[in-house]
């Protein structure tokens, strides 16, 4: 698994357009293609990828407690945020590019520091111009679910002259 470590180490605009979500999100899964720095900070990874379907997989540290010493909600945010846009990436056609225009996240449980998680986006819908999708975490040993998720993301054709 290759890690962006300086910005010279992110695709250029060319590679990117040239594939298809799916093959983007694949590339990255198999470590052809880098993994964002965040998932290096907040110490998760994509495990599985699927036509309209992600999952990653993480553990958080004591380095992601907010200042009463449990989990930051900043942290199931980001993973949720990243497993139901990155579902919908995987719909995304060549020549295109998207973003999460909103989300929103459940907190259900608190997850304990060291606890292994997963989440899993899956998408809802993925038309022209937008995708929406949902996302939960649960534990990987006692699979309870630990917060639920919604986004919509903006899908965007770029013009060859853009």
């Amino acid at each position: 698994m290759t890690d962006v470590t300086s910005s010279s180490d992110f695709p250029d605009r060319e590679t990117l357009l040239s594939m298809s979500g799916l093959e983007f999100m694949q590339a990255v899964k198999l470590g052809t293609m880098p993994r964002p720095p965040i998932s290096r900070v907040l110490n998760f990874i994509l495990s599985d990828v699927s036509d309209g379907q992600t999952i990653f997989s993480g553990t958080p540290k004591f380095e992601h407690c907010n200042p009463t010493g449990t989990l930051h909600g900043g942290w199931y945010g980001t993973v949720l945020d990243s497993c139901m846009a990155c579902a919908v990436m995987t719909k995304v056609p060549r020549g295109s590019v998207y973003t999460t225009l909103e989300y929103k996240i459940n907190i259900v449980l608190s997850i304990p520091i060291g606890m292994q998680v997963r989440a899993r986006g899956w998408i809802q819908h993925v038309g022209r111009s937008t995708g929406v999708a949902a996302g939960e975490i649960r534990g990987f040993e006692d699979d309870k679910v630990y917060a639920t998720g919604s986004t919509t993301c903006i899908i965007m054709k770029i013009s060859k002259s853009s």
